[in-house]
């Protein structure tokens, strides 16, 4: 029962770590996303277009003119459907996000963060390096101040 408990823990702190270096690429991707939106928006407006058409002209300029005008159609329905599930995990909690796997849409974003996940405990050697030397650093200040603070009181018992 115990291991049960203790593995069941064990995933659910890897789901919430994943989640979380998830979000931080997925609002990268908003972000990047939202800016070739808003450009091209900008570059409608200047011509006096809306973006339906912008779009639309875009389609008539040939063939390369009809793919980029799909490729633009496909990128502001990725920005409006990452923008709606950025919007979703960072009101969740980890755990709440780890029961919407829905909410993990983008195949790109999840292949990407699974290649760079590390856990955020340092279970890396480079992490358990830097937790010791922190540990010890603040093992060594904490001992020296609570030192320096007992210190007029050592006096006072040793004059009586």
């Amino acid at each position: 029962m115990l291991v049960r408990a203790i593995t069941l823990a064990g995933g659910l702190t890897a789901v919430a770590g994943f989640s979380q270096q998830y979000i931080h690429r997925l609002s990268g991707a908003v972000d990047e996303l939202s800016r070739v939106v808003a450009e091209f928006d900008a570059d409608a407006a200047a011509l006096g277009l809306s973006r339906g058409e912008a779009l639309d002209q875009l389609a008539q300029g040939g063939a390369f003119g009809a793919e980029r005008a799909s490729t633009m159609e496909e990128t502001m329905a990725r920005q409006v459907r990452l923008s709606s599930d950025l919007a979703a995990l960072r009101d969740a909690s980890p755990f709440v996000r780890a029961s919407q796997p829905v909410r993990f849409t983008d195949n790109e974003i999840a292949a990407r963060t699974y290649e760079d996940f590390k856990p955020a405990v340092p279970l890396t050697v480079e992490g358990v390096v830097f937790a010791g030397a922190g540990f010890f650093a603040g093992f060594v200040v904490i001992g020296a101040l609570l030192a320096l603070l007992r210190l007029p009181f050592r006096r006072r018992q040793t004059a009586a």
